[in-house]
This record gives structure tokens, sequence and C-alpha cells, in this order.
């Protein structure tokens, strides 16, 4: 019984020794780098003129945070979130452009002085004014092209949108997902968190076919999923009345009791399609001792050929907020949000935001 408690004790209380492998289909384990410290954090001297105003702006003087991730000419790229300082922290109340930070061994970066993706005056500016742009997902198609999805936020209505590059530099924006769907149905619903499914080819991470289609899972408080076969027009999968159909959904008595969101895009594997997501917790029906609207990450595994299908799930989070810099700062609860993941030099590096502020990672070297 001592040994018990002792080894207990090892794993709650080193979080560098990561979180246990609950399912041989997931991916992982992952583990934290020896420091424990973030690797993106708020920087007071970048300054960008913004398109909106004409001033002056302090970009990512608050808050850096809600990472994607692609590896670009043998390094790992990572698209941040950031927003700037504004004497308060009201969720939702800034402005978010996206930031770029570039690093050859996925654990130190440099970072470009200006935002790479931002609110401009373009044509997209009825959907991300004031509030700008957010939570970045990307994926690469086989052919060189960056394909982007994020959240489009004028404070009205958050809306899913595509965004397309051959650089990573210059963007052109493609709008949101579903504003020709059915003469808008869904235009005008809230929408974001657009995980692309993709594949292992050679070594890097690639936007996948299957059955002639790619695949998209989206979407929060439950996860919906839509299919495409050009990446930008995007069809949401409805059954037979017409009406979504969520593939995933919380559930009572688990981690992932309040809600569910799409993580970084998904990776089609010999097991199925493992989908690494979000998962919130209500401790009134969900689990008490990890806290109201904590954010965890679960993995769930669905059907290589029927990608609505649920095959698997885990019943215990495989990352939550252990370390400081993860229980503090917007989100005081705490949060791991899952976004980036790439494959790295024979390893996984799954980049995460934490509290609403800054950019975690953890590492499989497996």
């Amino acid at each position: 019984m001592k040994n018990l408690l002792i080894l207990i004790f090892l794993i709650v209380a080193i979080p560098e020794s990561g979180f246990s492998q609950e399912k041989n289909w997931m991916l992982g384990p992952f583990l934290r780098p020896e420091s424990g410290k973030p690797i993106i954090s708020p920087k007071n001297e970048s300054t960008f003129e913004d398109p909106m105003t004409g001033r002056k702006v302090y970009w990512e003087s608050m808050a850096t945070f809600n990472p994607s991730a692609i590896v670009k000419d043998g390094k790992i790229h990572v698209l941040y979130r950031a927003e700037e300082k504004l004497g308060e922290k009201e969720i939702g109340g800034h402005t978010s452009r996206i930031g770029m930070a570039i690093s050859s061994d996925g654990i130190k970066f440099e970072r470009k002085s200006d935002p790479i993706f931002f609110p401009d005056n373009d044509n997209q500016k009825e959907f991300e004014w004031p509030g700008g742009t957010e939570d970045p997902r990307i994926v690469e198609t086989e052919d060189g092209l960056y394909v982007l999805t994020y959240t489009q936020w004028n404070r009205d209505v958050p809306r899913l949108a595509v965004a397309i590059s051959k650089d990573l530099y210059n963007w052109e924006k493609k709008g949101p997902i579903f504003i020709n769907w059915k003469e808008g149905k869904y235009h005008n619903i809230e929408s974001k968190s657009g995980a692309i499914v993709t594949k292992l080819v050679d070594g890097n991470l690639v936007a996948a076919k299957i059955n002639g289609k790619y695949w998209m899972y989206y979407g929060v408080p439950h996860i919906w999923l839509a299919s495409s076969e050009d990446l930008i027009n995007w069809t949401p999968v409805e059954n037979h009345e017409g009406n979504r159909v969520p593939v995933l959904s919380p559930r009572p008595g688990y981690f992932d009791s309040w809600l569910v969101e799409a993580g970084p895009p998904p990776v089609l594997t010999k097991d199925g399609i493992v989908v690494l997501y979000n998962a919130g917790n209500s401790n009134v029906v969900g689990i008490q001792e990890l806290g109201n609207r904590v954010y965890t990450g679960g993995q769930a595994l669905f059907d290589s050929n029927e990608p609505w299908k649920l095959v698997d799930r885990t019943d215990d989070p495989f990352i939550q907020p252990v370390l400081p810099f993860e229980k503090s700062g917007q989100y005081p609860e705490g949060t791991t949000f899952l976004e980036g993941l790439v494959y790295f030099q024979g390893a996984w590096y799954l980049y995460y935001g934490t509290a609403d502020s800054m950019v975690g990672v953890v590492v499989d070297r497996d």
C-alpha cells in the first residue's frame, strides 16, 4: 500500500511526466518540456498600424494564445492569436490578430514583429470588424497550398471562415464557409473551430481525402461534420430531415460534461480518424474535483470510411491544466486548449493555449 501511495503521489505531483495512455489507438503519450514554461508569451513592444482605426496598436501586449502549427522549410511555424492590453480583461472585448513564430526545435521560437493575418480594410470587414480574426487551424495540401480555418468575430455572430496562401504571409480570404449553403441556412448561426482531417505523407501532415472528399470536424458545444471537394466550399452533414447531426457531444458524468470543441487537424491512422478535442467540465453534472468550466483535452476515434461514425473515445482527459501559467490569465479556471499539431523530426508536437493568455507545448517522442 505504501508503494502504491508513493506512485500515486509521483503521478500527481510531477506534471512533466505527462498523462497516461488510456487506449492503444491514441496519439501520445505527450510530455511537457523540462522547463514547464510557456513558449510564447505577451510582448509589450510589438506595434502595428491598425487598418480599422489608423492608429498604432500594441497588438500582442495582453495575450498570445490558441495556436495552430505547420511545418515549412524544415521549421515549425506557429500561428497564434494575439490581443492588445486595453486596461481590462474582458474576454471577447478585444481585437484579435494572428501572429507568427518560427522554431528549429519546436520549443524556442523567434517571432515576427507584425501580425500576418488580421482584420483589414477588405471585403471581409463586415464579419471581422471590430472583434478580429480568432483561433486558427491550418493544413497543407499535397501541392503545397496552405488552408487556414479561423473564426471571424464582428461581436455579433462568430463565423467559421477559410483563407488560403502559398507562403503563410500573403492570404486570400474566402469568407464564411456557410454563406452560400442553402441560401445561408447556417450563416447567422454561431460556427467556429474548423479542424480538417489530415494524413502523414512522407513524414508530413497533409489534408486527406476520404471517398473523394475532404472532411472537417467543427463547432461547439457539439462537434459537427462537413465535407468539401476543394477545401473552400463546405457542405455540412445533415440527416434526412435536413438538420445538422452532432458526431460528438458532451457527456454527463465525464470531463467533457459541459461542451466539446474541435481541436487541431485530426489524423487519419491505421486505426481510424483520431480527433483531439477540447472539453469543458461542469462540476454540477461532470467531475466535481476537476473544477467548473475547466478546459481539458480528450481524444475520439472515428471510422476511416465513415467519418461521422464514432468508434471510441477516452473516459479521462489526456491533458489538463496543472502548471501555474495554465491556470492564470484571462481564464483563471484553467485551459489546455488544443489547436496545433505537427509531426516534426520523428515526434508529435502539440501546441495549446493556456488560460486565454499564453502558448504551451507537449511532445510525444516515441
